[in-house]
């Protein structure tokens, strides 16, 4: 049996409580504590800890048994102490106490840099637990408990200022953070400094920024700002501050403006001004005009200044897809600065295996099956008011495990199945004329097969038919209304994720036979075609090998979104860098899923989604025997608006 109880009063209080042991004469006798109803006790007093430190504070308050004294080096004020409390309390203490420094032997210990006021409160909060922080001493008080190693008070005071930061004081928090070695702040200033750069620019801290310091600052791709002249503007405003000796570090400070970004008029009207005769001005400023005149070379000449910042990239969103029940109805929105999806909204209605395009602001749900039957409807839903409509007219053809992507104006549907047989056709929405009509069919049956534009041309990649999965891939000629076949993928991909970035086409995971055949096999290997050479490699792979993953582009990464592997839908999502050509994992979308459609959103297209430069990619689909989708990105810029991608995905039929 065990006894816990509040012990009141003080330690020699207790003598008053005297229990006494009764002689022969009393009805008890000591023999009774032998009986077999006799019980062992534990006894746990619940204030002895509260206890004992008070009597420590007492003793310290009378100077009573102190064996150290601690003297402030800043203003000399001593303060008597116990070697054993501050060893409990302080690690640094801790360290000077026990170990083989000379301070262990000393009766007094000058601590440098210090203060009083500061050393006294940290000392009784050693033997007290408690303290007072305030606005005229948490500096100071922070910077000596960072020294003394109290990480409780590191913690309490960084919250402190974290609820006092603003874009008037971040910087300098930053900066005083970084003097004290307290990384902890250092991280939430500079979190908040990116986040209000646009504010925090137009204080007079960022104009006192040394050009190291302001290099530190441009250098971060976690700038919020709406686009890369929101930075240019901040470096020049800089720079006018103090021009006579400012202006000698333009081109360092340049190079960290993402020039290849910026409009090429507003590097004309802006930028070129500022090279002068400046050598490395006028080759930071050709990068930029070789970017926008020559697209088909980006990817010979990215650099960091053509990523991106993640402000700037725009948001993915995950819709639908396979979920192991009827179906994800949800869309999930994917932010590259905080690394976190979020629910956007709902599907008005049950879609599985359909297609997805962007068009300005507005989202195209092409076909797809309702779990009973195959559609021939396009749903649309607007970013701007989040609602969903249905002004597009349906297809000619109801299809699932479509792929669809704007070329150059039009919308195409590709492929799929009708409820009844495998599909070659091809359907053409022209977003002016309101109508669909059919072009030149493939000469392949496709269904989950990758639809994507590189070039001007429709690419259209693996896939599968009844009998086989595809490795053969068509190119699409809008001018010419033909297809022609180009070189052929390593293996054989139904279900296969693609997408298009700088240039080059990726495919991504699937299987190699008809879902229906129980020896399907998932890879994880991703190849890569390059136009040029018609030529496809194989590259990093994936971490698990699965088909119908979501993918699409976000900046200068390639992001691959769930997939099912087997035996379950997947949460994972994995970014792939051409750069350094390596899969790493980031943040999983909250709800498991196979055949989602995913796509770029630029910033411009909601309020709840940031900017993009370029369009992406997506997929959709999926199946409880074998969900497989394909995923179709970049666009072509044209009349009717900024337009993107594309999907399928399988299914058993």
């Amino acid at each position: 049996m065990s006894n816990e109880m509040s012990c009141k009063g003080s330690p020699t209080s207790s003598a008053s409580a005297r229990i006494s042991l009764v002689t022969d004469e009393s009805h008890f006798s000591l023999a009774s504590l032998n009986s077999s109803v006799s019980q062992d006790e534990y006894f746990r007093c619940r204030d002895h800890s509260d206890l004992v430190l008070k009597r420590m504070q007492d003793y310290l308050q009378s100077e009573k048994l102190c064996d150290v004294v601690l003297i402030a080096g800043v203003d000399g004020r001593r303060i008597p102490a116990h070697r054993l409390v501050l060893s409990a309390s302080s690690a640094y203490f801790s360290a000077m106490f026990t170990g083989q420094l000379r301070e262990s032997q000393q009766e007094e210990i000058t601590l440098q840099e210090v203060g009083g006021d500061a050393l006294n409160s940290l000392i009784q909060y050693c033997y007290t637990g408690a303290i007072e922080i305030r606005e005229d001493t948490v500096e100071t008080l922070l910077a000596t408990a960072c020294l003394l190693q109290l990480g409780t008070i590191v913690t309490a005071c960084c919250n402190f200022l974290a609820r006092q930061l603003h874009p008037s004081n971040c910087l300098g928090f930053s900066l005083f953070a970084e003097q004290q070695g307290c990384t902890a702040l250092l991280k939430l200033a500079t979190a908040y400094t990116c986040q209000h750069f646009q504010q925090v620019w137009k204080n007079q801290e960022f104009f006192m920024l040394d050009a190291a310091q302001l290099a530190n600052l441009l250098r971060s791709d976690d700038l919020n700002v709406p686009n890369e002249q929101e930075v240019f503007h901040a470096l020049m405003a800089w720079i006018q501050y103090d021009p006579e000796n400012r202006k000698r570090h333009i081109p360092e400070l340049l190079a960290l403006v993402k020039l290849p970004l910026l409009q090429p008029s507003f590097i004309v009207d802006h930028v070129e001004g500022l090279c002068g005769g400046a050598n490395e001005c006028q080759q930071l400023v050709m990068e930029a005009f070789k970017w926008h005149l020559i697209p088909g070379r980006r990817s010979l000449i990215a650099t960091a200044r053509t990523r991106p910042r993640k402000s700037t990239m725009g948001r993915l969103l995950a819709v639908g897809g396979m979920d192991g029940h009827k179906g994800a109805i949800s869309i999930e929105s994917y932010d590259p600065r905080l690394d976190k999806w979020t629910l956007l909204k709902n599907m008005p209605t049950r879609r599985l295996q359909f297609g997805v395009a962007v068009l300005d602001d507005k989202l195209i749900i092409v076909g797809g099956r309702d779990g009973l039957k195959t559609l021939n409807t396009v749903e649309s839903f607007d970013l701007n008011t989040m609602s969903w409509s249905t002004l597009v007219p349906p297809m000619g053809t109801p299809r699932h495990g479509l792929g669809v992507a704007f070329l150059e104006g039009p919308l195409y549907a590709v492929g799929g199945h009708d409820g009844w047989s495998y599909l070659n056709t091809v359907e053409r929405w022209d977003p002016s004329a309101r109508t669909w009509s059919y072009v030149a069919p493939m000469s392949a049956m496709r269904s989950t097969a990758g639809v994507a534009v590189l070039g001007a041309r429709l690419f259209v990649i693996g896939g599968r038919d009844g009998s086989v999965c595809h490795r053969t891939v068509e190119c699409y000629d809008p001018h010419t209304n033909k297809w022609t076949l180009r070189a052929p993928m390593n293996r054989r991909r139904g279900g296969v994720g693609v997408g298009v970035l700088n240039g080059f086409l990726y495919a991504l995971g699937g299987h190699d036979c008809p879902a229906s055949n129980p020896a399907v096999c998932r890879t994880e290997t991703v190849e890569r075609y390059d136009p040029l050479t018609d030529t496809w490699t194989l590259i990093a792979s994936l971490s698990v090998g699965r088909d119908a993953i979501g993918v699409s582009v976000l900046g200068d990464w390639l992001i691959a979104v769930g997939g099912y592997d087997g035996n379950q839908y997947l949460k994972i999502v994995e970014q792939y860098d051409a750069e350094t050509n390596e899969w790493t994992q980031i943040s999983p979308v909250n709800y498991s899923r196979a055949g989602a459609c995913v796509v770029a959103i630029p910033s411009s297209a909601t309020g709840v989604v940031p900017s993009i430069t370029n369009t992406t990619a997506t997929a959709t689909g999926g199946n409880p025997a074998s969900p497989s989708n394909a995923i179709a990105s970049t666009s072509s810029p044209s009349s009717s608006g900024s337009a993107t991608v594309a999907h399928s995905n399988s299914t058993t039929v």
